[in-house]
């Protein structure tokens, strides 16, 4: 028995917020916001997806932020979207350094802390 990968990462958002969600992930982020199932639309929220990440943003009714909890989105082009983060509004922290990363953190639209990481070296797959 073994985990052998990830099929997505699920963070919450409050309800009605999704054109919101769109503008962050799909307008900003540069992920395609995919369909969700029929029996799930109901529920609110929406899903992106990217060369190799699958978000789904599900709406939680008693909502608060994830402040700690993040995902680390892997991005080519680090310096572009920190100038694009801080020209949109979203604030733009720089942590201490992870060896063959250059990275910083942002909010989404909710608050929920996202990292985004660019490998300083050709990363071998």
């Amino acid at each position: 028995m073994k985990v052998f990968g990830l099929d997505h990462i699920q963070l919450a958002m409050p309800a009605g917020k999704e054109n919101d969600a769109r503008q962050f992930y799909s307008a900003l982020l540069g992920l395609v916001e995919i369909p969700k199932p029929a029996n799930l639309v109901k529920r609110g929220g929406c899903w992106f997806q990217g060369e190799a990440v699958t978000i789904h943003l599900g709406v939680e009714a008693d909502f608060r932020p994830q402040r700690k909890a993040h995902p680390a989105l892997l991005v080519e082009d680090l310096e572009a979207l920190r100038s694009m983060l801080g020209l949109k509004g979203f604030p733009v922290v720089t942590d201490e350094p992870l060896e063959g990363y250059s990275r910083l953190y942002t909010e989404d639209p909710f608050g929920n802390r996202i990292e985004l990481m660019e490998p300083t070296s050709h990363m071998v797959t």
